[in-house]
């Protein structure tokens, strides 16, 4: 949600690709019903500072820049193919309502997580943000149940019995996660941590992408920013596409995807900083309210 860029860069490897640029035109480049698996990280439209462009315009122009940007997700998902949308939670109703006439919403995922800082002092706060997943056709589709299992704790821990089997047997150990998934948040700490503002866990994106694609597919993220869902699936066996118009993480997906380029070595190295540029959301309201806002081209 950035200014244009005139030219499209790629760089690739055998099996991952990246291309720097708009991602609405990126997409259009693309031919229909070749992708397997999207996975849509965008920007939320809440004010974020992504390496110095911030991301918050009227809202009615973000959500006619998504509809572009979703029509031609939609044009170039397989017919066989999976799309997990994420956004904020003010966002996503309209997205919702946009989606479903256009896809098949499978499930409407929660991704909950806890916060050791204060959140609100006069509401509740905002502990969770929401994913669509969506298919082009909800009797041919990918969903790899046995890959993503998880522990039942009814049946692994307490032991019980099911009476309402011929004959009784004990609950089942594993299930098949619901739509509530619990990952901490990406931490300053953590190995998997990048210099990227909404970076999502790894975890997360392991699941999607078992989930939803094979060995060999090819996953397709159009808001790529520190490329974690190209660098889990590559290291599951799948061909990644990933676009990004920031210039400024490139470096990121080139040592994390490990594609050779001119830039200097010294420029791939991983530098850790923190996020703190990342104002509350009261404090980014203020600023907004207080200062003229960068007006953004789409």
């Amino acid at each position: 949600m950035v200014m244009r860029d005139a030219v499209l860069r790629v760089f690739e490897s055998n099996e991952n690709k990246i291309v720097i640029g708009d991602a609405l035109r990126a997409l259009k480049e693309l031919p229909s019903d070749c992708v397997d698996l999207i996975f849509a990280d965008p920007p939320y439209n809440i004010g974020k500072d992504f390496d110095g462009v911030n991301d918050k315009i009227d809202e009615k122009q973000f959500l006619e820049w998504c509809y572009e940007w979703l029509t031609e997700c939609a044009r170039v998902l397989k017919p066989s193919g999976s799309f997990y949308l994420m956004n904020s939670t003010q966002n996503m109703p309209a997205l919702d309502l946009w989606c479903r006439d256009r896809f098949s919403i499978l499930s409407r995922i929660v991704w909950a997580y806890d916060s050791s800082g204060v959140q609100a002092k006069r509401f509740f706060g905002s502990m969770y943000e929401p994913m669509l997943h969506m298919v082009a056709d909800p009797k041919c589709y990918t969903f790899n149940a046995s890959d993503i299992l998880i522990e039942a704790k009814t049946g692994a821990k307490r032991g019980l019995i099911d009476y309402r089997k011929n004959p009784p047997r004990p609950y089942n150990t594993t299930k098949v996660p619901g739509n509530v998934w619990e990952y901490p948040r990406v931490r300053f700490k953590m190995e998997e941590y990048e210099n990227h503002p909404s970076q999502k866990p790894e975890a997360l994106l392991d699941r999607v992408i078992r989930a939803s694609s094979n060995p060999g597919d090819l996953v397709l993220d159009p808001f790529a920013g520190s490329f974690s869902t190209a660098a889990v699936a590559s290291r599951l066996g799948r061909r990644t596409l990933s676009f990004e118009i920031n210039e400024a993480y490139l470096p990121i997906g080139l040592r994390r995807l490990r594609i050779q380029s001119d830039l200097p070595a010294e420029a791939l190295i991983k530098q850790r900083r923190r996020k703190t540029q990342n104002l509350s959301k009261r404090q980014r309201e203020r600023d907004l309210i207080e200062q003229p806002v960068l007006k953004l081209e789409l």
